[in-house]
């Protein structure tokens, strides 16, 4: 299917760029999209991958991914029935969901990759996507959010009275979005046209051979002794106090400031803690604080229990960290493809050309065609919408209808062919099956729960 959605777009783009006028800067900003797809958005990512596999290699070592796995395996096991509940794939998932949730990208991204890697290991039709993978890039379009960071922070710079009133509608239409989006994947993996077609994985295995790598070992780590434990609630309790500073932090002032009356005067002024979200109710500053946390919780939390449990954390970090640069450099063809097909339809006038036909009967339906526009990019590229986002919230005002609904809409939405891109493109696979159809499935019914939910909270 992929296949013809690409060349679609790039001969849209070229006809409706050749009819506008718009031929010559079209071309100079695909060039200018297939240079940015390797230097800023690929070669970065190396980095981040490195920190976020090595973590997960330690993970993996210290028997946390198993032990995730296992908290979570009736859902995990009617998700992925063809996962064997104990695999590293069911650990790497869950900790890209949680990051996804949490709003972490920069982490969630990596982790996901890490389980992709996993899932093709386990796919017995190479170039081709399992009905696993299918689920889990569904999920990731479609991911539950907590905390929609962005789209709060775009309207509180523009001097939104309540930024954070987006979070109960985003977060509704996540759970929609998500779960008509699986329930979109498992029913169209059974339909005739999207199954695994004998010709398709023949032409894949003579194009695409399976990495020679080796299954990740369920290694059992020596179990915990007592003083392991007690470091451990150490541990937890260091960062629970951090926690209880970031959500109460005028009774942890005056916590601290007891504390500092009985220290030499000369040390007084060390302990003071602030204010970081003055005005948020409790349960925004608990979301929050949580957001704030998790990244360097985690960062911390996995070398120190790896290393309680014996692990050789330094060597195995770096063990991890290796598959990073192979990864990236997969990723960059299907990104440059996919990218500059996006920017080359941008330029060309394709989403104007959309928004005036479907404008009119839109508004017949209640659809406010404003946010047409932002619907249409959002799946395609996230500056591009996030750019438009932004426009929408300057023209109408940051605590107008429009300006939330469209808030909602980027926090509830993913963009879509990027993570095909990457994600499947990091694994080889060619052949995405109903993954483009179950993903824009997940992105329109989040589109359409955005604006019924803010109607009903806002209107």
């Amino acid at each position: 299917m992929l296949n013809w959605i690409w060349l679609g777009m790039m001969l849209v783009a070229v006809i409706v760029g050749g009819f506008s006028g718009k031929l010559a800067p079209m071309t100079e900003e695909g060039f200018k999209m297939a240079k940015i797809a390797v230097m800023d958005i690929a070669l970065p990512l190396v980095g981040l991958m490195a920190l976020w596999m090595g973590m997960m290699r330690l993970a993996e070592r210290a028997g946390i991914v198993q032990i995730l796995a296992r908290a979570l395996r009736p859902v995990m096991r009617r998700l992925f029935p063809d996962v064997p509940v104990e695999h590293p794939a069911m650990g790497a998932m869950v900790l890209n969901m949680s990051a996804n949730m949490l709003g972490l990208g920069n982490a969630a991204t990596p982790l996901g990759l890490r389980a992709m890697g996993l899932l093709q290991k386990l796919n017995p039709h190479n170039g081709v996507a399992s009905n696993s993978m299918v689920t889990f890039l569904v999920i990731n379009t479609a991911s539950i959010q907590l905390v929609p960071t962005t789209a709060i922070s775009i309207l509180a710079v523009q001097g939104a009275k309540n930024a954070s009133g987006i979070v109960v509608p985003a977060f509704l239409s996540t759970c929609v979005a998500m779960t008509c989006g699986i329930v979109a994947a498992k029913l169209l993996s059974r339909l005739p046209i999207f199954q695994i077609r004998q010709e398709d994985v023949i032409e894949s295995q003579a194009t695409e051979t399976k990495e020679e790598t080796p299954e990740p070992e369920v290694v059992q780590a020596p179990p915990l002794t007592k003083i392991g434990r007690v470091w451990l609630w150490l541990f937890f309790g260091a960062f629970g106090a951090m926690f209880f500073t970031l959500v109460w932090p005028h009774t942890a002032n005056g916590i601290l400031s007891s504390v500092r009356g009985l220290l030499p005067e000369s040390a007084r002024g060390v302990w003071q803690y602030g204010d970081f979200w003055p005005g948020l109710g409790d349960g925004q500053r608990i979301l929050r604080a949580v957001s704030l946390l998790a990244v360097p919780f985690l960062l911390a939390f996995f070398p120190l229990y790896a290393a309680l449990r014996k692990v050789k954390v330094y060597e195995q970090f770096c063990e991890g960290a290796k598959e990073a640069f192979t990864t990236a450099v997969k990723i960059v063809p299907f990104l440059v493809a996919m990218l500059v097909a996006i920017k080359l339809l941008r330029e060309a006038g394709v989403v104007d050309v959309i928004t005036g036909l479907v404008g009119p009967a839109l508004v017949k339906i209640g659809f406010p065609p404003e946010l047409l526009p932002l619907s249409v990019l959002r799946p395609l590229s996230g500056s591009a919408s996030l750019g438009t986002f932004t426009e929408l919230v300057k023209t109408f005002g940051a605590d107008s209808m429009i300006a939330r609904t469209a808030a909602t809409i980027y926090g509830s939405t993913e963009t879509t062919f990027y993570v095909l891109a990457v994600y499947f493109g990091s694994v080889g696979i060619r052949k995405m099956r109903h993954a483009v159809l179950a993903g824009l499935t997940a992105d329109i019914v989040a589109i359409v729960a955005a604006v019924v939910f803010c109607k009903w909270m806002f209107g």
